[in-house]
């Protein structure tokens, strides 16, 4: 069953150079237990849709449902059912990671002794312990990242919506984060995930929708979307231009169709029904025939 529901949302803002359609009848649909990652350029409408879902804003015309809740018409409701991790951490640096999260919790009323016990085991599940009970405002990036996505866990909401949560971080706390991620969802939370990386989306998610312009123009797993556009390519930079003709013969003897050629004569691509399987042959064949 879905547990995220939109038909179509449409949002428009007013500017000096006229209207911006930022939602133009969007339709999504989120089932429980999985990630659906929005991909997209910036200004394609992915963090007007979050905005929209988790009542931050109210959209011109369509509705929206979250586990059954009408977003329009109960938007209180909606918030105790919702986590939130934003652009940019949510975070006060003059506070420790800790009081951070006893501060979240103690604004949801959960008493003082309960905000103290939730904001110490979410601190040991995101391993801050060492850091915990330092000021936010020496924390790394990816410190901040897992700090304000803690905060977002605090309630263990059904669901969770998180809104390009690495950008800028550097490849290892990605990875950790990612890691985080796929281990909320394991345990049963249904995560709408905004990005612009590939492989993010590739990664993490169990369905994508490809949005441009304020609507979703392209949506499935990223194996049938990878499928829409051509498949499997493999590509070959030479050390030696030289070298060109008999790569082209290589890749010739793997691939459909014709071999492409960059401008500066270095660079083969071909399409190839087999990514894998073609890729290791091409690789093969040409350290045998000595090019690099």
């Amino acid at each position: 069953m879905a547990i995220i529901e939109a038909s179509g949302l449409t949002k428009t803002y007013k500017s000096k150079s006229g209207p911006v359609h930022a939602l133009a009848g969007l339709d999504l649909s989120v089932p429980q237990g999985t990630v659906k990652a929005l991909l997209g350029p910036n200004g394609a409408g992915k963090t007007t849709v979050v905005k929209v879902l988790t009542t931050l804003i109210t959209p011109d015309s369509g509705t929206a449902t979250i586990d059954g809740i009408d977003v329009i018409a109960d938007p209180q409701a909606t918030r105790r059912s919702i986590g939130v991790s934003g652009q940019y951490a949510a975070v006060d640096e003059n506070l420790t990671g800790f009081e951070n999260l006893e501060m979240i919790g103690r604004l949801y009323h959960l008493g003082r002794r309960t905000a103290r016990d939730r904001a110490r085991e979410l601190i040991d599940v995101f391993d801050l312990s060492e850091a915990g009970d330092r000021p936010v405002k020496g924390f790394s990036g990816g410190m901040r990242r897992r700090i304000d996505l803690a905060g977002a866990l605090v309630m263990n909401p059904r669901v969770l919506f998180l809104d390009e949560p690495t950008t800028g971080l550097d490849p290892r706390s990605r990875l950790a984060l990612w890691g985080i991620i796929e281990d909320l969802v394991a345990e049963g939370a249904t995560v709408l995930l905004t990005t612009q990386y590939l492989e993010e989306a590739d990664r993490l998610a169990d369905d994508i929708a490809v949005i441009d312009d304020g609507a979703v123009i392209a949506e499935g797993t990223a194996d049938q979307l990878k499928a829409q556009v051509g498949g499997h390519r493999v590509v070959v930079t030479l050390v030696d231009e030289a070298d060109g003709d008999a790569a082209t013969t290589v890749l010739r003897r793997y691939g459909v169709g014709e071999v492409e050629t960059s401008g500066d004569g270095r660079t083969r691509a071909i399409a190839v029904e087999a990514g894998p399987a073609a890729l290791q042959r091409v690789l093969a064949d040409l350290g045998e025939a000595g090019i690099e």
